[in-house]
């Protein structure tokens, strides 16, 4: 990944670090401890920007080639597949009756 980049993981991560990357990633709750109100805001920040990437890989995995094992061995074809998902979800968002800004993939 390039220096200054974020990466958002989850907390089963925890510990896993890329040199130059910024990681972003929830606070877990202490053993016996409770979270302070601004790591339990920090969170829902978080989640709130996880769901939508979630959402965002859920609408590009309607295109079944993206989840199936793919058998062709061609140079640059799973890219090309994957690409192809992506732009026919951000397709599909722009004739929604809403758009979300962020909705791009």
């Amino acid at each position: 990944m390039p220096e200054g980049s974020h990466l958002g993981q989850v907390t089963s991560f925890q510990g896993f670090e890329i040199p130059g990357v910024i990681v972003v990633q929830p606070k877990k709750k202490p053993r016996g401890g409770e979270l302070t109100e601004d790591e339990k805001e920090r969170n829902r920040t978080i989640s709130k920007v996880r769901v939508r990437v979630e959402h965002s890989i859920g609408g590009v995995k309607r295109c079944r080639i993206v989840k199936d094992k793919l058998r062709n061995w061609k140079l640059g074809f799973k890219d090309f597949v994957m690409e192809t998902c992506c732009g026919l979800h951000n397709f599909r968002l722009s004739f929604r009756l809403w758009n979300y800004e962020m909705a791009v993939i």
